[in-house]
């Protein structure tokens, strides 16, 4: 039986918005400095990737939006926040389920959230997480 009260979609999309702000920007910025050219990403997409997959092994199942927002991810088996299989299978699968189908998963995948009961998306169902609200 789940004891988790699951994150629905708008505090979930709250901690996205958050993270793309608090981290997002700043990467950016850092990266144009280092490349000195506005139109090379690859510095940001792989330090956004690197803090998308580690953040929420090293700090508990949290990134700083999910932090802000009081919600985790937690593996659903036994209520543990995520080590590095699980979060390479929410990342990586499912970043390569979304690429494939041109985004329409990921269409999908919001609309599961918003709809099912358990609030889990298609990246949580790949990996066996889900987003809960912290225990108080």
């Amino acid at each position: 039986m789940n004891t988790n009260d699951p994150a629905g979609f708008w505090i979930r999309f709250g901690a996205i918005i958050l993270d793309a702000l608090i981290i997002g920007v700043p990467m950016t910025i850092i990266a144009l400095a280092i490349t000195g050219r506005p139109g090379d990403e690859y510095v940001t997409d792989i330090l956004s990737f690197l803090y998308t997959l580690l953040t929420p092994i090293f700090w508990n199942g949290y990134t700083i939006g999910k932090r802000i927002c009081g919600i985790r991810i937690v593996k659903v088996s036994d209520g543990l926040p995520p080590g590095l299989g699980t979060m390479l299978l929410r990342n990586v699968v499912a970043g390569l389920l979304y690429a494939i189908t041109f985004g329409i998963a990921a269409i999908v995948s919001a609309t599961m959230v918003g709809a099912r009961e358990d609030k889990r998306s298609l990246h949580d169902l790949i990996a066996g997480t889900e987003v809960v609200h912290e225990r108080l």
